[in-house]
Formats: C-alpha cells, structure tokens, sequence
C-alpha cells in the first residue's frame, strides 16, 4: 500500500515537474488578428531548424514530382494558383511582421488527392485533385490556402514537434522511475498522445480557420467561400467520416458552425477591400 501511494502521488508529482519546466518554454511571435487567435504555445524546437527542415522536405517533394512529371502541368492552373497566393502573402503581415518577407514558394502537383498543404517557412502545394474534383472557384482556393499559410503562421508544425519532444521526455522519466518497459510503455506512449495530441490538433484547425478566412477577406475574397469548401468536401467525403470524438479534426458540421461567425467577424473588412479596389 505504501509503495502504491508513492507511485500515484511522488511519481507524477517528479514528472509534473520535469514537464513544467518544458512547458514554460514557451512564446510565440503571432498576432492576434481582427479573428483575436492568442494561445501560449509550446515551443522546444528551434523556428530556425522547423524552417530548414521544411524547405529540405519540400525540395524532396518537388524532385520526385518533377521525376515522376507530375509538377505544375498545367501552367494555366499554376499560374491561377499563385496569382490567389501573391494577393493572401501580404496579408500575413497582419499576423506576423516578417511573414511577407519569407521565402514563399507556390507549386502544384498533380494528384488525385484532395490536399493543400504549407510546410513551415511558407512552402505550398497544392494537388489537381481538390482543384478539380471540388471545382474550387477562386474565393474556395483562397480559403484553403489562407487556411494552410496559417498553421505556418501560427508555427503549428514547430508546436507539433516540440509536443513530440515532451512525449519522449515524459515517457523516459516514467520509464526511469517505473522501470516500465514493453507493451505497457507502448500503452502510456499512446495515453501522452492522445492527451497532449488530440486535441491540440483540433484547436491548431480552428485557429487556421479563423486566421485563414482573415486572409481571405484582406485580400478581397469572400470569406463565407470557407463554409462552400466545407460543404464540398463534406459531400466529397460522405460514409467515410470518422466520429469528432475519435478524430483530430473537427467534424465538417462544426467547423461549418464556427466559420459562418467568424466568416461574419470578418466580413467589414472583406467589404473595405472591396470599396479600395473600386476607387483605384
């Protein structure tokens, strides 16, 4: 019995411990928008190392697409595309100071994929297959790719990694001080996931959101396109969804939910946008 009380009360206290010396390391260099993101994060990883590492990983993706000829075949799509990113990169100045100045780079590849994505540092892709498929309009590409420009904004990559760096600091403590090895540690390896994981990535979806359709607006295209591409991709996606509870993405109908108000938070300034370009 008293063995048992030292594991359940001192064990956890000495990993509390550990792990809030961790997680005091933490900041973040974004701004809060007219959508109001503000979130302490945990940031263990060097911004430095997330950035080099996406443009190593996105330089790798390019020479097997350009290998396989599957990079920006279709010059007119490419060109669409960076056309909608050249009016959203200015704009991420409004979240971060040094964001428009960052070494963007825009490609597409072709992909039956329904995906975007934005590497740290600012490296999209963009695959045929969401484009096409979805029959995205112009607004709908903006919506997407202010979405993805935001986890690199909000540095959600560099958050993600330094979670994973607390997992493996946590499981070691635990491993030192149990003498817990196998199957069981695989166990406690997923319990750390799932809390620290789950619904981190959730709340990163919701600040990209939030922060995407911003972009949208700013560089004057409707916001509420955000809720259409939802609505696309929850009919692109339907038998096939997986319940919220056990996802790490919010369902289609709650994120719907959220981005009609913040689609409206916004919209003052999607119409401003508008009155400026008419009387140029």
């Amino acid at each position: 019995m008293t063995n048992k009380i030292y594991f359940n009360v001192i064990l956890p206290g000495i990993l509390i411990t550990i792990l809030m010396g961790l997680t005091a390391c933490t900041s973040t260099s974004t701004k809060k928008g007219t959508v109001g993101i503000e979130r302490q994060q945990l940031l263990l990883v060097s911004e430095a190392e997330m950035v080099n590492g996406g443009r190593l990983a996105y330089a790798s993706v390019l020479k097997e697409a350009a290998q396989t000829k599957t990079l920006n075949t279709n010059s007119v799509l490419v060109q669409r595309v960076r056309r909608i990113a050249n009016r959203l990169i200015p704009q991420t100045a409004v979240f971060r100071n040094d964001a428009p100045n960052w070494d963007w780079e825009v490609n597409v590849i072709q992909s039956d994929q329904l995906n975007a994505w934005c590497m740290p540092g600012g490296k999209i892709a963009f695959y045929t297959g969401i484009i096409e498929k979805l029959k995205l309009t112009d607004a709908e590409i903006a919506a997407i790719m202010g979405h993805e420009m935001a986890h690199a904004l909000r540095e959600h990559g560099r958050e993600r990694a330094s979670e994973q760096t607390l997992t493996q600091v946590g499981l070691t403590a635990l491993s030192i001080f149990t003498g817990v090895q196998g199957p069981a540690l695989d166990a406690a390896a997923m319990a750390l996931q799932v809390t620290l994981t789950l619904p981190n990535s959730r709340t990163h979806e919701v600040e990209a959101d939030r922060m995407g359709v911003e972009l949208a607006a700013r560089a004057g295209y409707n916001p509420y396109a955000a809720i259409q591409v939802w609505q696309k991709m929850d009919q692109a996606s339907k038998g096939g969804r997986t319940p919220e509870l056990l996802s790490t993405h919010p369902s289609h109908s709650s994120r719907i939910k959220d981005l009609n108000t913040y689609a409206k938070r916004v919209e003052p300034l999607f119409n401003a946008t508008l009155k400026t370009s008419r009387q140029r």
